[in-house]
């Protein structure tokens, strides 16, 4: 695969005019309010996960509409007091999967809390997951992209947002976790969560210490689906190309959910990163993200550019430079 989008002193300034519903802030704050109007009830059961260096914990709370979340909690063997915290989202079809491999950031001395993704969790399986029963049935293959897309009010995203948003409140809850030191982080539909999540606290006064955004999924959705065809994008490019009265309806839906729009929302500092022959998220969509980042009023962010990689951006290369960001943040 060759480098196939915009050549890189494009990309650095490259900020589409996305279209910004009128109601967009309003559409978020009433989300948000609503999902707490249900207590928490964040709690945890200590489990066996065949590990002598790390305690793990079976993590439920309540994200959307009151809903139980699964997720974990990890932290070094023996800890009683709260440590700073690294809330993680997964990949796309991925989901908190199984307890000894969520553990990176317990390992280097934190409480690391891993998101199940309702819906999801089919690509690697793993302990009780978090089922959509929003609409209906339960954990399933692809096809999330378009579940409810015809109304923001309906679509996946709008609960997956706020149980990422909720898990922010889950750790504040938490005896294990110190809620001022919290730095939320994940790759692809993960660094789409991280933006949703990052934004969603800028919009509401919560002060995260950073953000740390891998190739993300979920940004600049024009351009996202007319420059590549390849799932999950896909899903909508075929979805479109059967409802072909719906395009306006659709993009509509889709511009309450962009990260090159909610992000301007956040005020951590940021560690973005791209690959440049990534046609599952362009690189140019990642810098959409990135370049409207706080909406030019955080000065402590950066991108890692990884010129001769597809999605899987920097691989362990770059999570040894995530290693130590989170550690200078962090302590």
């Amino acid at each position: 695969m060759a480098q196939f989008d915009f050549p890189v002193d494009k990309l650095r300034s490259y900020r589409p005019d996305l279209p910004v519903p009128s109601d967009l802030e309003d559409f978020w704050r009433n989300t948000v309010a609503e999902a707490r109007t249900h207590d928490i009830a964040a709690h945890t059961e200590k489990i066996d996960n065949r590990l002598t260096l790390v305690d793990t914990y079976d993590l439920t709370y309540a994200g959307f509409d009151g809903q139980p979340i699964k997720g974990w909690l990890s932290v070094p063997a023996g800890t009683t007091e709260p440590l700073p915290t690294v809330i993680q989202y997964v990949g796309y079809s991925g989901g908190r999967g199984f307890p000894f491999n969520a553990t990176l950031w317990a390992q280097a001395g934190h409480a690391q809390l891993v998101m199940d993704t309702r819906g999801q969790s089919y690509s690697g399986g793993g302990w009780e997951s978090t089922p959509d029963t929003w609409l209906g049935g339960d954990n399933h293959a692809p096809g999330q992209m378009t579940r409810g897309i015809s109304d923001p009010a309906t679509y996946y995203y709008r609960r997956a947002y706020v149980d990422a948003f909720r898990a922010l409140d889950a750790a504040a809850a938490l005896e294990l976790c110190d809620a001022s030191q919290m730095i939320t982080l994940g790759g692809s539909q993960g660094g789409g969560l991280t933006i949703a999540a990052a934004g969603l606290a800028g919009l509401h006064g919560i002060e995260l210490v950073g953000a740390a955004v891998n190739v993300p999924f979920l940004c600049d959705f024009p351009r996202a689906t007319t420059l590549v065809n390849s799932m999950p994008y896909g899903e909508i490019v075929r979805y479109l190309a059967g409802f072909r009265d719906q395009v306006d309806q659709v993009f509509n839906t889709l511009s309450y959910f962009d990260g090159a729009i909610l992000g301007r929302w956040a005020s951590a500092p940021t560690l973005f990163s791209v690959g440049l022959m990534d046609q599952t998220c362009p690189p140019s969509t990642c810098f959409a993200a990135y370049n409207w980042w706080g909406n030019d009023k955080v000065g402590d962010k950066s991108i890692e550019i990884y010129p001769f990689n597809e999605h899987i951006g920097g691989g362990d290369h770059h999570r040894q430079k995530v290693l130590d960001w989170v550690r200078d943040k962090l302590g």
